[in-house]
């Protein structure tokens, strides 16, 4: 469903584009995903499949009235389409189109203890010069890393870790006992 979800993502991405409003439908969007997960008769409701999609259709209108014109209406032709379980996959992927427009690399960084905010900004320039993009930054702290970091963009995982480094090291001697 990947592919679909990407499909009417990117149609809302180019719509917003002609409009110059990636900001405005993103907050939309995304407030929208947030009131799915906190009214779970919402979610419910557009992942019924007895629900036919004319009935969530006029469901969503009603819920959103008064929302912006191109996030009420794209949504409701992903409801006439049937693809109303995807809004949420369909928001994830409009955010990464519109983080690639904006040369923005959201990024995970996971330490073994707190950073402070001028440690967690000294690595996030850092990372800022070597990809020629504008950071965001996710922070979380694992102490099971002991020391160091794990860095995770898209699909691409950076582990300088002890607990990294230790388990490499662990595949080097038991590879090498093999030989």
């Amino acid at each position: 469903m990947a592919v679909v979800a990407r499909t009417y993502a990117r149609a809302l991405f180019r719509a917003a584009k002609e409009q110059g409003r990636f900001d405005e439908v993103r907050d939309e969007l995304q407030s929208f995903v947030v009131a799915l997960g906190e009214v779970p008769e919402l979610r419910a409701l557009l992942r019924n499949p007895q629900l036919d999609p004319p009935a969530k259709a006029e469901a969503l209108e009603a819920v959103l009235e008064g929302a912006d014109e191109l996030v009420r209406n794209f949504l409701r032709v992903v409801a006439l389409k049937g693809r109303a379980p995807l809004i949420e996959e369909i928001a994830r992927e409009y955010e990464i189109l519109v983080a690639a427009e904006e040369k923005i690399l959201n990024v995970e960084l996971t330490t073994a203890y707190e950073l402070s905010d001028a440690e967690a900004s000294t690595i996030v320039k850092q990372i800022e010069t070597a990809s020629g993009r504008r950071v965001e930054a996710e922070r979380s702290v694992d102490p099971d890393l002991v020391g160091g970091l794990v860095l995770k963009a898209g699909s691409l995982e950076a582990d300088s870790s002890v607990r990294g480094r230790l388990n490499r090291l662990r595949q080097e001697l038991a590879q090498g006992a093999r030989l």
